[in-house]
């Protein structure tokens, strides 16, 4: 079931979601709602890698200069 939601968008955005729907033959609350998944699912990968890292052992600035200059790497 979808929610209905105003949303206000600045005349050039809207413009171009206008366009976008008419070339693409979707509405633009389809177009709205994709992009909005896309980066609600980029949220998603971002906190699951930030959870998995969660165990790393964390090491200062200069260190990690230093070691990227012993391996040659700057």
């Amino acid at each position: 079931m979808t929610k209905r939601a105003t949303i206000y968008f600045d005349p050039d955005v809207h413009k171009a979601l206008r366009v976008k729907a008419a070339n693409t033959e979707t509405s633009v609350s389809g177009l709205v709602n994709r992009a909005v998944r896309q980066l609600l699912e980029e949220d998603r990968e971002d906190l699951e890698a930030i959870a998995e890292r969660l165990a790393e052992p964390t090491i200062t600035y200069e260190a990690l200069l230093k070691d990227l200059k012993a391996n040659g790497k700057i």
